[in-house]
């Protein structure tokens, strides 16, 4: 919905280049509001992130150290909600937790490394899991990392620039 959603608002402002909030809402039938996130999201030229974890405590404090390093956060609480987000806000890279309700990390990489329009977007794998077993299965399932929990911040962030950097390329 939500892509269909851009597209219009971006149409009407191809047609009226200064058309307010207002008037595409009242076209478009939808909350004001709404219109201006949209808006804010589609102007957003930072780098997305998606956390995926079903431990809040550990997913707020990820997201506000990336926040302060001026990436654009967006999270998960499962792998089927992990799935859902990738479709929608296409981030350029996702950071999987293993162990999580509904679908596992294993899965939701497997998954995503099987679309051609996501398998592109770098996964690295932060889990509490840190046996070699794990680490080679996460990699061969199309990982591009494989960070084990508890990790030093300034080591995962220079992971995220690494593949971020060699998304680009």
């Amino acid at each position: 919905m939500k892509p269909q959603i851009d597209k219009d608002i971006l149409e009407l402002i191809e047609q009226q280049p200064n058309i307010t909030n207002k008037e595409i809402a009242r076209i478009l039938s939808l909350p004001e509001n709404m219109i201006k996130e949209r808006l804010e999201n589609l102007s957003d030229t930072r780098q997305k992130v998606l956390i995926v974890d079903d431990e809040l405590d550990a997913l707020t404090a990820l997201k506000r150290a990336l926040e302060a390093e001026n990436y654009n956060v967006v999270e998960a609480a499962d792998g089927l909600s992990a799935i859902e987000k990738v479709k929608a806000e296409k981030p350029d890279v996702v950071l999987l937790d293993l162990m999580m309700p509904e679908i596992d990390g294993f899965e939701v990489c497997k998954r995503l490394r099987s679309d051609p329009l996501y398998k592109h977007i770098p996964i690295i794998m932060l889990t509490a899991k840190g046996d070699i077993s794990d680490k080679i299965e996460g990699i061969e399932m199309g990982a591009d990392d494989y960070v084990t929990k508890p990790f030093n911040l300034h080591e995962l962030k220079a992971r995220i620039k690494m593949v971020l950097r060699r998304a680009q390329d």
